[in-house]
Order: C-alpha cells, then sequence, then structure tokens
C-alpha cells in the first residue's frame, strides 16, 4: 500500500534580512532605468551575454529540465485517479445547491453522478487509476500524485491562465518564461521555452505561453502541428545560408548604430537575437523534428501511426528530443476535456488519446537515464464536480470545480510511488494538504533550482513574481 503523507502547516514568509532591505532601497527606479539602459546599449553593440545563456539556479537543482503535459478544458479527476464509491450510493439523487454560487451551471436542481469507469490499484505503490488507463498503470510507481492542489476561477480561459502564469487575468509572463528567465537555456541554437499546441490554440490564447513582462527573449515558441513548424523556417528558393548570413550582418551593423543614436530600446536588441536564433534554428530544428530518424520499435511504443495515438504520440516524443537537445521547458497541450455530458465516451476518447503515448514518454525518458533530471508535470486548470445538472445526470457529465482536482508529477525529485493529500468523499473538495496553486508553483520551481521570492522582476512600480505575492514550498511533493 502506498504511504499517505499528512501537509505541512502554512509558514509565514521570511523577514527580509538586512542585506534585501538595503538591495530594496536601491532598487528605485532610476536605479533600475539605468541597469537596463546599460543591458540595452551591451546587447545591441554585441558585448554583452546572451540573455538565454544558462545561468546558475538559487538552490541544487533536483531537476534541469521540464515537459508539463496540460489537458485543456479540466479532466475529472473522479474518473481517472480519484476514485469516490460514496458517488455510487448517490447516484442520480436529487439536491439543491444552496449557498454562494460561483457560475450559473453550479445552481438549480444538482444530480450525483457516479463514475462510469471502474478502479483498479496500479504497480507496487497501489495507485489508484480507471481501468483505462492501460498503459500509465505500468510506470505507476513514477508518479507522485497530489490532490490537495485548490484553483480560483471557474472560467476556462481565467483559470488556464491562473494554472499558466500564475494570473487569473492574463499579462503575466508563463511558467516556462520565469524558468528561462531564471535559469537560461541548455541549447542557444534552440529556444529555451518550446510549445506543442493543438491545431486550436488553448482558451487565452497564446498569452498562456507568452513572456508577459519580461524581455521578449523568453516566450513560449510554438510549433505548428501542421506544416512548416514554424512559418518562413526555410529560407526562399535560392537563398543560400551565406545570403542570409551577409543580409543580418548588414542588417546588424545598422541596427547598431540606430541604438547607438537611441539608447535603452531593449525591443530592438531582442529582435536581432531573435533573427540570429531563427537562423541557426534552421539548422537544428528539422533535424530534431524529424522523427522517422528514431528506432520504429520506440516508435511504435508512442503510438505512432495508429489512429487515436499518432498525433499525441508525436508530441511526446519530440518533447523527449528536444528536452535531451537541451530546451529547458516543453508544454504540450491536448484539449476538449470539458465533458458536462457523456464522459464515458468523451474521458474515455481522450485517454485513450494520452495513455500510450504519456506512458511510453515517462518509459523513454527512465531509460535513457534522463527521468531523474527531468520534471513532468500532468494536469488541467481544474477538476470536475461530484454532479450535474445535465438531463437529470443520465448523461454522466460533470461541471467545473476549482475546489478539487489531481495533478500527477513524475521524475526531477519528486515522491515517486506515493499520493498525496485528499479530498472529500464525492470528490467536491480538497480536504487534506490543501494548497492553492501558487504553491505548486512554487514548488515546480524549487525542484528546478529557483527559489520563488528571489525570482522576481521589477515591472509597475514594483519586483513581481510567478506566485504574484509568495508562497510555499510543499514538501510532501519532493522526495
Amino acid at each position: 500500500m502506498r504511504t499517505r503523507f499528512p501537509c505541512a502547516g502554512h509558514r509565514a514568509l521570511h523577514a527580509p534580512t538586512r542585506r534585501e532591505f538595503l538591495y530594496s532601497l536601491g532598487a528605485s527606479l532610476g536605479s533600475v532605468a539605468f541597469t537596463s539602459l546599460l543591458a540595452g546599449q551591451l546587447r545591441a553593440a554585441g558585448g554583452g551575454p546572451s540573455p538565454l545563456a544558462p545561468k546558475p539556479g538559487h538552490f541544487r537543482a533536483k531537476a534541469k529540465n521540464c515537459i508539463f503535459l496540460m489537458m485543456e478544458g479540466g479532466p475529472s479527476h473522479i474518473d481517472t485517479f480519484d476514485p469516490k464509491p460514496k458517488l455510487a450510493q448517490l447516484h442520480l439523487k436529487e439536491f439543491t445547491r444552496e449557498g454562494k454560487t460561483k457560475s450559473a451551471m453550479e445552481s438549480g436542481k444538482r444530480y450525483f453522478v457516479q463514475s462510469p469507469f471502474k478502479f483498479r490499484k496500479a504497480g507496487r505503490s497501489g495507485a489508484d487509476m480507471a481501468e483505462n488507463w492501460e498503459h500509465l498503470a505500468r510506470v505507476a510507481d513514477d508518479l507522485c500524485f497530489y490532490r490537495g492542489c485548490q484553483v480560483d476561477s471557474v472560467n476556462h480561459p481565467t483559470a488556464m491562465f491562473q494554472m499558466n502564469t500564475g494570473n487569473r487575468f492574463g499579462g503575466d509572463p508563463a511558467i516556462g518564461s520565469w524558468v528561462n528567465y531564471g535559469l537560461g537555456s541548455l541549447n542557444q541554437d534552440l529556444p529555451g521555452f518550446i510549445v506543442l499546441p493543438e491545431v486550436s490554440y488553448p482558451q487565452g490564447g497564446s498569452p498562456n505561453w507568452g513572456n508577459g513582462f519580461l524581455p521578449a527573449d523568453f516566450q513560449g515558441t510554438p510549433l505548428r502541428p501542421k506544416g512548416s513548424p514554424i512559418l518562413d523556417l526555410t529560407p526562399p528558393p535560392g537563398i543560400t545560408r551565406e545570403h542570409q548570413r551577409a543580409n543580418l550582418d548588414l542588417l546588424a551593423q545598422l541596427n547598431t548604430a540606430h541604438a547607438a543614436a537611441h539608447p535603452g530600446h531593449d525591443e530592438l536588441a531582442a529582435r536581432m537575437e531573435a533573427y540570429e536564433l531563427a537562423f541557426r534554428m534552421q539548422l537544428q530544428v528539422p533535424g530534431i523534428l524529424d522523427l522517422d530518424q528514431e528506432d520504429a520499435k520506440l516508435k511504435a511504443s508512442y503510438g505512432l501511426g495508429a489512429d487515436a495515438t499518432d498525433a499525441f504520440g508525436r508530441k511526446c516524443l519530440l518533447a523527449r528530443r528536444l528536452v535531451e537537445k537541451g530546451v529547458r521547458f516543453v508544454q504540450l497541450y491536448a484539449g476538449t476535456w470539458d465533458s458536462h455530458d457523456y464522459i464515458e465516451r468523451a474521458h474515455g476518447n481522450l485517454v485513450r488519446n494520452v495513455d500510450q503515448p504519456i506512458a511510453a514518454l515517462v518509459a523513454d525518458l527512465k531509460q535513457r537515464g534522463l527521468l531523474d533530471e527531468t520534471l513532468v508535470v500532468w494536469c488541467g486548470e481544474f477538476g470536475r464536480s461530484p454532479d450535474n445538472g445535465v438531463r437529470g445526470g443520465t448523461a454522466y457529465g460533470r461541471d467545473h470545480n476549482p475546489k478539487a482536482m489531481t495533478i500527477w508529477l513524475a521524475g526531477g525529485g519528486v515522491n515517486a510511488g506515493h499520493t498525496i493529500g485528499a479530498t472529500d468523499e464525492t470528490g467536491a473538495e480538497a480536504v487534506d494538504c490543501v494548497h492553492h496553486v501558487r504553491d505548486l508553483h512554487v514548488t515546480l520551481l524549487r525542484l528546478l533550482g529557483l527559489d520563488d521570492n528571489r525570482l522576481t522582476y521589477f515591472h509597475g512600480g514594483r519586483f513581481k513574481q510567478l506566485s504574484q505575492f509568495g508562497g510555499q514550498v510543499i514538501k510532501e511533493l519532493i522526495a
């Protein structure tokens, strides 16, 4: 049986040290502007280090890369990894939700809905999994399940923004951008933060992987799932690399002269660095994207060639190749988990699409010795409710639930083979080891060697951070 951990109590943030206090006095608008001006001039003149150059973290890191598997739409914890036998007793029992509601979908007559899926214990750890997770069950002992996370929003776009950026209203840097800003990239010929979206972008769009108020160097680079992965990646016919190099050198001369006459324009330096990176990527990206280089048996293990698993299998295999090449943060999207009705069919198809590819990714990373240094995260923007109001509950659907969800982590120093936290008997709310999503963000940064309280950026008159205003590490998630 797996070990259950009680939740540690909340701790107050530490008082600033004398050095931190004196530094904060010196971080006036004038000094920050002067520092920014110097950095911009150095970058424009080619005399400063690349903003994506590798940097040491604040702590000894347990992981150096992250693969973030985002199941957009809110997968149901009750129908995947958090079984609730009580719902079988309450199935189709009618009730009226009382008190303050968060959305119209939660009001009126409600009906408890049992899960249409059967559950089993997987691995030596006895992980709870719905039986249709056939492949993931084989790597159950490499996973750490967390049932105590809560978010603030019941709506998809704001919940997506909060899970990805810490801010419900968008405009802030994505977690991948913060990691890029704090640690730099391990491969200067590739972006440090790459996104593998669906053909249709998630709710909220590209701000889910935007740089926000951080410099543009740190934004996520999406690779298109169809056609050319990056527009204009291939030069036009008749244009050689020598032509491109000569054009970039001439443009750099002109921009350097412009920057000298108009100092402080960081956007120009960032644009030039983007051009140079794109030039280098023309050699790197096509080879990395060529999955035909992989062994046929390995491709089959990811589900390539099969209708249900080919699309997400390619993303998972590409994610492994990217972290292997030094990309710091890779985020994969699998959408349409918003199952308000017919959850057996909807979730059943979605699990079938991702089960084999994700299990193959974990196993492949482990076989190559990469899992110990790669943090893998699986989550949605929120969980689902134990009840519904659609067709008297007979459609087996569920509504949005920001107070209960299951997230699992693997690799990178997490407490594998354990389940942390718990929800109540119907799965409506987390009741053990309960933490706001800001604490999850702080914990992910800590595993990557970063301190959220020191990973800050001065913007809008104050130092800002991923957690918005501080959080605590969820120690139970760390081995």
